[in-house]
């Protein structure tokens, strides 16, 4: 693959999505404006007599309330992530640190993540493990290096070889390094914010104790277009950004491995899962860009895809259409006294395999 081209291309590709994020929030104030003058129109303007006339900073207001709801929402959620964010939100989404002492698996974990953070010349970020999670899948998260964490699943410590398992730390490492943790942190408050919007619309529109619907409702029916809009546009833009970050750190990873065939192999083995229906944990739509691969199905999650396809991104690890491997795992555990292949001991992960 070309890998610098890809990074120039992936880069600049970012600029323009980040640039149309800005756009897309002015839209929405835009929009607002429109849905409540019409709203407004619909329930006293038009059947009053005269010249229809809108309250005093009508328009005024309305920008001020969708601003506050927005820029107010991203404020709150990044300041609840702002201390240790890193480490909470990879807690929200099931993970907890390795347990090397008891895990050979988790162990040889930590050792790539050590490796990668000298052979990178970054910080080690904190290795954590989502240990009820049968398929192959990752993600990092931390607004920078000292709160980095990366995080993988238990089917990636038990399907990939050790080059597998280090192309995909790697890829996760260049998350990290090009700063897409910190900006996939703040797009999530910027989507959650746009999604208050919506939830204030559908506080208005909701019927009261009598089941009844006020005058409000038409207002709050009026936001809650204009709200869902928007909340579909930052979410359709923020999976576009995070398929221009995968691309990149896709780019990376080989980079820095010097071995297509670790990550490249990753992405094959994750074909082969998803071919044989393996279901993995599902987070919300709102994280779904820090994953490796996403999780979600359904034909709006489709057209939201924060990733790209497999076939994809494998066409240009490669060059190729390449096909999907079988699940299995190359390298062998260490051997006890007896001979035998030692196997899993941690209790949350499950029975655990043997490998002669």
């Amino acid at each position: 693959m070309l890998i610098f081209e890809s990074q120039r291309e992936a880069r600049n590709a970012t600029r323009k999505l980040l640039f149309a994020f800005v756009l897309t929030v002015l839209l929405l104030v835009l929009a607002i404006n429109v849905a409540l003058a019409v709203a407004w129109g619909l329930t006293w303007g038009f059947w009053t007599p005269g010249e229809m006339r809108f309250p005093r900073y009508f328009f005024e207001v309305n920008t001020g309330v969708v601003l506050l709801f927005v820029l107010g929402g991203w404020w709150v959620e990044t300041s609840r992530l702002a201390d240790g964010g890193g480490q909470r939100l990879a807690e929200q989404m099931g993970a907890r640190p390795v347990q090397p002492s008891s895990d050979f698996d988790e162990q040889r974990f930590r050792n790539i993540v050590e490796e990668m953070s000298v052979s990178s010349g970054m910080k080690r970020p904190q290795a954590m493990v989502l240990a009820r999670d049968p398929s192959i899948n990752a993600f990092a998260t931390g607004w920078d290096e000292d709160d980095a964490v990366v995080a993988v699943t238990r089917g990636a410590l038990d399907l990939l070889s050790r080059d597998e398992l280090q192309g995909l730390v790697a890829h996760e490492f260049s998350h990290i390094r090009e700063g897409d943790t910190r900006l996939n942190m703040r797009l999530i408050g910027m989507v959650f914010g746009l999604e208050m919007l919506y939830r204030m619309g559908q506080q208005l529109f909701e019927p009261d104790e009598k089941d009844r619907r006020m005058v409000a409702a038409l207002l709050g029916l009026a936001i809650m277009a204009a709200g869902w809009l928007g909340w579909v546009a930052g979410h359709a833009l923020q999976a576009a950004v995070s398929r221009q970050r995968e691309y990149l750190a896709d780019a990376r990873a080989v980079q820095w491995t010097r071995n297509r065939d670790g990550l490249g192999g990753v992405l094959r083995k994750i074909m082969s899962q998803q071919r044989a229906g393996v279901v993995s944990h599902r987070v919300g739509s709102m994280v779904q860009h820090l994953l490796l691969v996403s999780d979600e199905v359904g034909t709006v999650a489709h057209w939201l895809d924060s990733h790209p396809t497999l076939e994809q991104r494998i066409r240009r690890i490669y060059g190729r259409a390449m096909g999907p491997l079988p699940l299995t795992r190359e390298d062998e555990r260490p051997k006890d006294g007896d001979g035998t292949s030692v196997t899993s001991t941690s209790a949350d992960e499950g029975p655990g395999w043997t490998l002669i």
